[in-house]
């Protein structure tokens, strides 16, 4: 029986590669009392059989940066600990066969540059010379990255274990954790068992690095972590004589992999329909294990391998396995606290990534308990993303069916999920579906993102240009600019803080100054206390005591989170009332004569001015009107019970339709809102992203007391700024933006886009990004630079601008 302390800082749950990583990395940091308990035996689950490819370059700047973190730790291991960790840099290959997966390299290529990854791009002919093996033929092009390489996923978990336990961490098998203690929403603690003994860890930390089996550990707490198994294939082949190393090589258009090791190939596939498992459960027993073959399901991809390498035709296969692994709804891991319960940590569902991200995520976790906050941006894995709803097990098993095969489908922008969709709809949404809205989704939510023509196909036709969607959305577009147009924003999430302290709560919490009469509506951001944006929201006076906070759906849960972690003995109470209402977007220079046509109210600016609600009669029925506009138009938010919706809706398009009313879709808000250089949280502002940098200072009352982030906007405002955002708009008329094109400052990559749409109204591409700037810098001096845009390999010339390209002075809302 092993020697299990009654209490802890921390205790892990789960020794795979993840929870050895994230002990490694609290020791490194001097943390003591820290317990790894594992159900079996170390590497057990999913680790021991990953493929453990280590590829640097990932999605975005910090996802790469954590990979990249990942590739050296694991260089450096071995000399640390003595153990063997296979780590081998002999880069990896991708190959296109088709042009628009070409595009899509070359983007991911200039992608690379920006985030400082070397990266080579590639002729048949250098593929050939790289991969002897391969058949080319067909080939269009490829992609070279040098520092990528593969590793021995085992090794580098019981290495990073050997690397905790020598700065005194406790590494125990053979415990199964059967509940995490809880009292007043905060941990206690873990009830344990081993063998027919049992007990109880106290401790204020726990970190769930379950993989498979920590879907359900944490639904006993009511915490969200929406993963779900699926069976992953590949082959083992036996030794090859006279094959020579060879680097890692992706064909994502036969949705394979190859790993060259020790003479043998290693064959394994994103196939584009996976098989879910352990619909009822992870079985208790499984340790090291293996799920039974299925050479049916693998034998498309077998086939066009052995055509892509004809070798694998006369090799002989020692190898044919099954194993599990976790997936997400959306192929991102989780990654930090859980809002549900104070000191209850994530690490988990890594989409067949784990072994080049768990480095990387055990040392942003670790930094992040330490000090409370993470790292560096990490949205994007934030566990707070999760919906409550994504618990639901017959959902997850469809989503994940989907979500495998996407890691090698083509990433072309807008891409929608097709699977487990429906379930978030708008009291509108039959009403949008009938005259043409094609949906996509956000948190779970149907949002109409583009209408169909009567006859037009109701689908996307994807591509890396100019989608089947394009006109469509011109002409939304151009209806919000010239005149009026209708967005179902009824996604929004609306939070009502009420009470007593409500007003003392959020100016605690808030930049702005919400001192102000009932009906004003006040833009903000909640800020840490680094003066970085936590939120970026619309805060609404409805009374002396009451308010409504506006957020983006996408972010309602990391908001309530947010609120409810500052709460502390404050007289407020906090509700979600996103369900609630529906939200209806009337803008464009036509909306007061559309409002005045639907209400008796005066839309006059001197009777309702912009930042001010007030409650309109409109139809039969009441709502409530809020002046404000993310497009960049005269406009109003109408704010409707989600009952009287449809009746609203109605009235609305009826008494419109000889003003050229026109329903819009989310596509035309965003090329609106790039265009008027509006900013969108999780693109270009985060919480890495400085207030006054991000050119938000307006919103930001100093002034007006102490609120979290008041000293270090007042500390940037005396030191300067070192980087601030600009909008670029490309004097090239044809090439499109998207996100994460480098930035060119007089030919030398300074940055890269945050986002990026089509600005019908200005007549070129549009995009946002920061870039370096000095203090004693005029702004002639910035902008007066050659700026160029990369677009797939290709520097593009453009504007940059401090101010909004389109309407400057903010003329247009009035």
């Amino acid at each position: 029986m092993p020697d299990i302390p009654s209490s802890a800082r921390v205790v892990i749950i789960g020794g795979g590669i993840s929870g050895c990583s994230v002990a490694y990395h609290l020791a490194e940091r001097g943390w003591t009392d820290i317990v790894l308990l594992e159900r079996r035996q170390l590497t057990c689950g999913t680790t021991w059989h990953a493929a453990g490819l280590i590829g640097q370059l990932r999605a975005s700047r910090n996802m790469t940066r954590l990979a990249k973190y990942s590739a050296d730790l694991y260089r450096r291991l071995e000399a640390e600990t003595g153990l063997a960790t296979g780590f081998s840099q002999r880069g990896s290959i991708t190959v296109a066969l088709t042009e628009a997966r070409r595009e899509e390299l070359l983007r991911q290529a200039s992608m690379a540059r920006a985030f400082g990854v070397e990266v080579n791009e590639l002729s048949p002919v250098d593929i050939n010379a790289l991969y002897p093996h391969l058949e080319v033929s067909d080939v269009v092009s490829g992609v070279h990255l040098p520092g990528d390489g593969q590793a021995d996923p085992a090794n580098i978990a019981l290495a990073l274990a050997k690397g905790a336990r020598a700065r005194g961490a406790r590494i125990i098998e053979g415990v199964k954790v059967t509940r995490v203690t809880t009292d007043c929403g905060r941990v206690t603690g873990v009830d344990w068992r081993a063998g027919d003994e049992q007990g109880h860890i106290a401790a204020t930390h726990v970190v769930n690095c379950g993989g498979m089996w920590g879907r359900d550990l944490a639904a006993q707490n009511g915490v969200t972590l929406p993963l779900h198994a699926c069976e992953h294939f590949y082959i083992v082949t036996e030794a090859i004589p006279g094959l020579e190393r060879l680097p890692v090589l992706r064909v994502p258009d036969e949705c394979a992999y190859y790993k060259e090791d020790a003479g043998k190939i290693l064959l394994g596939a994103f196939e584009p329909k996976a098989k879910p498992w352990g619909m009822s459960g992870i079985p208790e027993d499984f340790c090291f294990d293996q799920l039974p073959e299925d050479l049916d399901h693998f034998e498309p991809i077998l086939e066009k391998a052995v055509a892509r390498m004809p070798l694998l035709a006369e090799a002989g296969i020692h190898t044919f396995f099954n194993g599990p692994e976790s997936f997400t709804p959306d192929d991102r891991y989780y990654l930090g606290a859980a809002p549900e319960v104070a000191g209850y940590w994530v690490a988990a569902g890594y989409n067949s990534i784990g072994i080049v991200s768990s480095g990387g995520a055990g040392m942003a976790l670790a930094a992040w308990m330490d000090k409370g906050e993470p790292p560096f941006d990490l949205w994007e894995v934030d566990i707070r993303r999760a919906q409550p709803f994504q618990r639901n097990r017959r959902y997850l098993r469809e989503r994940v069916s989907e979500t495998l095969g996407l890691l090698y489908a083509d990433h072309y922008p807008y891409r929608q999920v097709e699977t487990a969709r429906g379930l978030r709809r708008s009291p509108l949404h039959e009403h949008l579906k009938a005259r043409g809205a094609v949906f996509g989704e956000v948190a779970g939510w149907e949002r109409a993102n583009w209408f169909a023509r009567p006859g037009e196909l109701r689908e996307y036709r994807y591509s890396w240009g100019r989608q089947n969607w394009f006109s469509n959305q011109r002409d939304e577009h151009m209806a919000l600019r010239e005149g009026v147009g209708l967005i179902d924003m009824s996604s929004f999430g609306k939070i009502r803080v009420e009470g007593r302290d409500a007003l003392a709560f959020l100016q605690r919490l808030c930049g702005n100054d919400l001192d102000v009469a009932p009906g004003r509506i006040v833009y903000t951001q909640m800020l840490n206390a680094r003066g970085c944006i936590e939120s970026d929201l619309t805060v609404t006076r409805l009374s002396e005591t009451a308010f409504l906070l506006v957020v983006p759906g996408a972010t309602l849960q990391r908001d309530l989170a947010w609120l409810r972690r500052h709460l502390g003995e404050a007289w407020v109470t906090i509700t979600d009332m996103s369900a609630a209402e529906a939200v209806l977007l009337v803008m464009g220079p036509r909306a007061r004569a559309l409002m005045s046509r639907v209400s008796p109210d005066d839309f006059s600016d001197a009777a309702h001015p912009f930042g001010t609600a007030r409650e309109i009669e409109i139809g039969l029925g009441l709502a409530r009107a809020h002046r404000i506009s993310y497009v960049g138009e005269l406009g109003w938010e109408v704010y409707v019970s989600a009952d009287q919706a449809a009746h609203v809706f109605e009235e609305l398009t009826d008494a419109g339709e000889d003003l050229g009313l026109r329903l819009c879709g989310l596509h035309a808000m965003d090329s609106c809102r790039i265009e008027k250089a509006y900013r969108h949280f999780g693109h270009d502002i985060t919480d890495e992203d400085h207030v006054l940098e991000a050119g938000l200072g307006f919103a930001v009352k100093t002034g007006k007391g102490d609120f979290i982030g008041r000293e270090a906007v007042l500390r940037k405002r005396d030191e300067g700024l070192s980087r601030r955002l600009l909008q670029f708009c490309l004097c090239d008329p044809e090439p499109l933006l998207f996100h994460n094109e480098p930035i060119l400052r007089n030919g030398r990559i300074v940055g890269q886009l945050t986002s990026g749409a089509y600005g019908h109204a200005l007549g070129a591409a549009v995009g946002l990004g920061y870039v370096p700037c000095c203090g004693d810098e005029s702004v002639a001096e910035l902008l007066g630079s050659v700026w160029q845009i990369e677009v797939a390999g290709r520097p593009v010339t453009a504007r940059a601008s401090l101010k909004p390209l389109y309407d400057p002075t903010g003329a247009r809302m009035i």
